[in-house]
């Protein structure tokens, strides 16, 4: 097996790359085609930026055709080189947001335009064709079956892990104040509008004068203006000398943010997989967490779990962590060992018994053909 490895820090590069670090003996095929190509969204179809992708695509196609071993896409969307590969591959789903844009009014992350289109037919394409798919929840599998066709057969469920050397409780914290935390971009999926309203109403309650909202991680794509919306909305809400805009934090530096805040919120909307929770989790950061997409099963009863549609009740959540010191401490032990058992061993583990069974069932005895 061969496995593709992306330049860039985003979560699915940081997985290819835990991936690659505990499984030595697979060889590596690293490129920045994800980087300088795959993840340019929202270009014109007819645009310089447009041919420049090509003529990486182009290029990245015809040096995976010159491996001889099955390979591994560790992001679903290298799967659309997928289609054009002799031999069989591996693709790793983390979800199928920008496939729920395809079909919807409100968009998750950005309404995709012509040129998304095509490239993502070819992404869900690639997919449906491939010899093994990882899903990286259940949720994720679900929809993958319910919306791609998958045969469930084909799909194998591989959670992914917490670097617990990096996350982990630690005596320190960013900030004097007491603070809530958020991390993560601030695409509409996110659903950060819903949490600066429930943000506001707490500041309004008189209850907690010096809290703060820290959001930590880069607006977004380039799709569109995401932190354009985001100030609009703290200004709406009245808080903006109360909330604190941190761009990418130093990974080494992160644990302190988790484990100094209050609590961490995540709101979403939708999440294939959800790493700030379980990220939270490992630092002894109480977590409430929205009820929608995979976050219930990754939290499981270590969080507090509340409908992403209702700011009063996102309010009252934390609320409640904030006010509650013995609730707050048993969410804080219960998110320890719950993240414990999130390890990126265990993923490696898994992955390498996905290898095994793509090279069964291509192996010269499965295929009929003699072994001398």
């Amino acid at each position: 097996m061969i496995l593709v490895t992306t330049s860039g820090n985003g979560s699915m590069d940081q997985y290819a790359s835990a991936l690659a670090e505990r499984l030595p003996e697979v060889r590596q095929l690293p490129t920045s085609v994800y980087e300088r190509s795959v993840r340019r969204f929202n270009q014109s179809l007819l645009s310089p930026g447009t041919l420049r992708s090509l003529y990486l695509d182009v290029a990245f196609v015809r040096e995976l055709r010159r491996q001889d071993e099955p390979i591994h896409f560790p992001n679903h969307h290298l799967a659309r080189y997928g289609r054009f590969l002799r031999r069989p591959y591996v693709v790793t789903v983390h979800d199928l947001i920008r496939y729920f844009d395809l079909r919807r009014r409100k968009p998750l992350i950005h309404q995709p335009n012509l040129r998304d289109r095509l490239y993502l037919g070819l992404d869900y394409g690639g997919i449906r064709h491939a010899d093994a798919v990882i899903a990286v929840s259940r949720t994720t599998k679900a929809d993958l079956v319910e919306h791609l066709g998958v045969d469930e057969s084909r799909v194998h469920v591989v959670y992914e892990g917490v670097d617990h050397h990096q996350f982990r409780p630690v005596d320190a914290r960013p900030f004097e104040f007491p603070y809530l935390l958020f991390v993560g971009s601030e695409q509409p999926r996110k659903n950060l509008a819903a949490l600066i309203d429930a943000f506001a109403r707490l500041k309004r309650s008189g209850a907690h004068p010096d809290l703060r909202l820290v959001k930590v991680g880069a607006a977004g794509g380039r799709e569109s203006d995401y932190r354009t919306e985001t100030e609009r909305l703290v200004a709406q809400h009245g808080v903006s000398d109360s909330v604190i805009l941190v761009d990418r934090v130093h990974p080494e530096a992160l644990a302190a943010y988790y484990a100094g805040s209050e609590c961490t919120v995540m709101p979403s909307l939708y999440e294939g997989f959800g790493f700030p929770v379980l990220e939270a989790m490992a630092c002894a950061s109480p977590v409430v967490a929205s009820s929608g997409g995979s976050l219930p099963e990754i939290a499981g009863d270590a969080a507090v779990l509340v409908s992403p549609h209702g700011p009063e009740a996102i309010a009252g959540a934390i609320g409640r962590v904030l006010t509650d010191r013995d609730f707050r401490e048993e969410l804080r032990v219960r998110g320890v060992q719950r993240a414990s058992g999130f390890t990126w061993e265990r993923t490696a583990y898994e992955t390498r018994r996905v290898y095994e069974t793509v090279a069964e069932a291509h192996s010269p005895a499965t295929l009929g053909v003699p072994l001398s």
